[in-house]
């Protein structure tokens, strides 16, 4: 094996389960977050360009997985919306007071639920900046954004998420003057 395959196989192992975490909180959908790591992982390491370092190529796997989200939003629509023409929808666990013992499942259908309705950028901002638990510069910077952009979004997808989940936890002023770098945004 080259080298690149053996960082590849190791990424693989140890941080796949990770990456699909990752993209489901991206996605949504269990199959959809597979599909979405297995094409970042064809992009980074195709021709055998991939890195050697098990730390940097999950670096590059992870961008690879967010801008193919963010890319393949319209495609993605779209067959979601003839989706149900090939396929039966799994049903859904009941919500509310007949979901049994465990309020977790509920909990996390419901915010699930609330991520489905944001736009994909607003919905990335909100992953990476308290589910990845980045500031906002980091996000800005992940996403080729202004810091005043992703506050935008993280603004209105936070009052979108509270208008479907309600008041969210430890929701202070989350942006403070430690958190807002000046960085030279990159041109496209």
């Amino acid at each position: 094996m080259t080298p690149w395959q053996d960082a590849l196989d190791e990424l693989v192992r140890a941080r796949g389960r990770a990456l699909v975490g990752y993209a489901y909180l991206l996605t949504g959908d269990a199959r959809e977050a597979e599909d979405l790591v297995q094409d970042a992982l064809v992009r980074t390491f195709t021709r055998g360009r991939g890195t050697r370092e098990v730390a940097s190529a999950e670096a590059y796997v992870r961008r690879a997985i967010l801008t193919t989200y963010v890319d393949g939003f319209r495609r993605r629509r779209h067959w979601a919306s003839i989706r149900h023409l090939a396929a039966v929808p799994e049903p859904t666990p009941p919500d509310g007071p007949h979901a049994g013992p465990e309020p977790v499942v509920t909990t996390r259908i419901a915010v699930q639920q609330a991520l489905a309705v944001l736009p994909p950028r607003e919905r990335a901002c909100i992953v990476l900046r308290h589910f990845e638990d980045m500031t906002v510069a980091q996000v800005a910077d992940a996403l080729s954004l202004s810091v005043g952009t992703v506050k935008r979004y993280l603004s209105d997808a936070t009052r979108t998420l509270e208008a479907r989940l309600g008041p969210l936890a430890g929701d202070e002023d989350e942006v403070t003057h430690h958190d807002v770098l000046v960085t030279a945004r990159r041109s496209r």
